[in-house]
């Protein structure tokens, strides 16, 4: 349920606005109920007030308007009130209770008379205590009556209205009348009931409508995300209907214009990209035989250098060692361009990366002995085996050994080897300058270099990084970095052990790592 809520605009807009109108409805509902409860009440009041004024006079004249004076005559007259009374009106809503106000000695033997089933308890003394100071004015009382409805108690509300009454010889009374206001309570359950129907009625619809008007304001949203998915896919021919004149169709033609000149630039840049990489892949073909041609003289001339005078003997030398740096960077280029064009295929055989990481450090070593750097390996006692492509792999561990003692700065330079069941690996780790995070961030693009001011020494050409990382996605694996300024750096080369299987973790850990086996970023 949570997750529709937060993946459907729809579901959230529809939920929000049948909860909004729920509140709304029990707000109105409970006002309604409130006011007509009020107004049954009332107007119910103002009934009985009006019957038990009119009720009062007709006992107090009944009792002016007799002569006797024995008892039994004067009982006779009392009981009489309480049936006359109950036969005005609705018998069954209402209860009579004529008594004797406490402290009068007059006729001690006369009796109280009260409606069948009555408990005058539910008079308060508080309330009679008022009547009897009342001055002969009609007070009133709500109150809850108790009745047996199918065997069971059920309590309702009503009104007691009491006032003084003078029976000649008998002295003072008060007369009680006791109104059930069951009816009233009926109808106002009657009226709450409805008012609960019809409002969970109209949630009902006023979901309905809502879950349609917003279907229908929702779906070109969709549209749109649909559309911009193909869009990121790369069907860059995909646009959105245009229809109208509403705020749905100017977003769609401004989308339509952003996509059409998202297509131009996208293809645009394609078309500089291929013919960035024609460019580069035909001059460096058809560098190649001149530079062959360049190569058999310089070569010829190096080796006759010794019969030269010493300017010239210094020129040899130098044009040899150009000549090589310039082979090795058409040479790249001509791999950076093979990649460009998806021509690259690995030689995949099982291998020891043990040998593989020997070999390289071997071909490194005359380079590591002139910067003085001294490499420092940790090999595991048993082979390393794995499936890879041997002469990729060893081009670049020379490029990250080559790397290391470029910026080692003359310091020990770490080589090391592990594996894990899935995967096996090599880390080169060096103690010089390092890098910041920003050139963290560049450290694979081509031709670029961390300090552009910097003397460089070992003939590289800017491209070694960015071709050793293809060859590292070229078998599936994963070519992690360290650094910090002052510190140095730490490459770490990751590959499965089987071409084609899932590596989650690395066999080696990166200096900013502390579990057993290290994360892959």
């Amino acid at each position: 349920m949570f997750g529709l809520f937060r993946r459907s605009v729809q579901a959230r807009a529809v939920a929000t606005t049948v909860a909004l109108s729920g509140v709304l409805l029990v707000a109105l509902g409970g006002f309604l109920s409130f006011s007509i409860g009020q107004g049954l009440f009332e107007a119910r009041l103002k009934q009985i007030l009006a019957e038990s004024e009119s009720a009062v006079i007709d006992v107090q004249n009944t009792f002016a308007a007799s002569s006797v004076n024995d008892e039994v005559a004067l009982q006779t007259i009392m009981n009489s009130v309480v049936p006359k009374l109950e036969a005005t009106g609705v018998a069954d809503s209402r209860r009579v209770a004529l008594l004797r106000t406490p402290g009068e000695v007059g006729l001690q033997l006369l009796q109280s008379p009260i409606s069948a089933g009555l408990d005058t308890q539910i008079i308060s003394q508080a309330f009679r205590a008022e009547v009897r100071t009342s001055a002969g004015r009609v007070l009133y009382q709500s109150i809850q009556l108790e009745s047996l409805v199918d065997g069971a108690v059920r309590l309702s509300p009503g009104i007691v209205v009491g006032s003084p009454v003078e029976i000649p010889v008998a002295g003072k009374y008060e007369l009680y009348l006791i109104f059930d206001l069951a009816s009233e309570q009926q109808t106002l359950e009657f009226v709450q009931q409805t008012l609960v129907v019809g409002g969970l009625a109209l949630i009902f619809i006023i979901g309905g409508v809502a879950y349609i008007v917003t279907g229908w304001l929702v779906r070109p949203v969709k549209v749109a995300a649909e559309v911009s998915e193909e869009i990121a896919d790369g069907a860059l021919d995909v646009r959105l209907l245009e229809k109208g004149e509403d705020v749905i169709a100017v977003l769609a033609r401004s989308f339509n214009k952003m996509a059409d000149s998202l297509q131009q630039q996208i293809t645009k840049l394609a078309s500089v990209s291929k013919m960035q990489q024609r460019f580069v892949s035909d001059v460096s073909h058809e560098l190649r035989t001149p530079l062959t041609t360049i190569k058999l003289a310089g070569d010829l001339i190096f080796e006759s250098r010794e019969s030269l005078d010493p300017s010239l003997k210094r020129s040899a030398e130098l044009l040899n060692g150009q000549i090589e740096r310039f082979e090795i960077l058409l040479n790249d280029l001509l791999e950076i361009s093979r990649y460009d064009a998806g021509a690259v295929r690995a030689e995949l055989e099982i291998h020891d990366l043990n040998q593989v990481v020997g070999m390289a450090i071997a071909s490194i070593d005359p380079l590591a002995k002139k910067r003085d750097s001294q490499i420092t390996v940790e090999l595991p006692e048993d082979d390393v085996l794995a499936e890879f492509d041997a002469r990729r792999i060893e081009r670049l561990l020379r490029n990250l050994l080559a790397n290391a003692i470029e910026h080692g700065e003359s310091k020990p330079i770490h080589v090391r080897v592990g594996e894990n069941t899935e995967a096996v690996a090599v880390s080169v780790t060096d103690s010089g300058v390092g890098m910041n995070k920003a050139q963290l961030e560049r450290v694979f693009d081509r031709f670029w270099r961390a300090d552009p001011a910097r003397k460089r020494t070992s003939g590289g050409t800017g491209l070694g990084l960015a071709i050793s990382l293809e060859d590292t996605l070229l078998h599936g694996g994963a070519l992690d970095v360290w650094a910090r300024p002052g510190e140095g750096a730490c490459f770490r080369l990751t590959l499965p052990k089987v071409q084609g299987a899932e590596v989650t973790s690395s066999p080696l850990t990166l200096p900013n790592q502390s579990s057993e086996s290290g994360d892959l970023s």
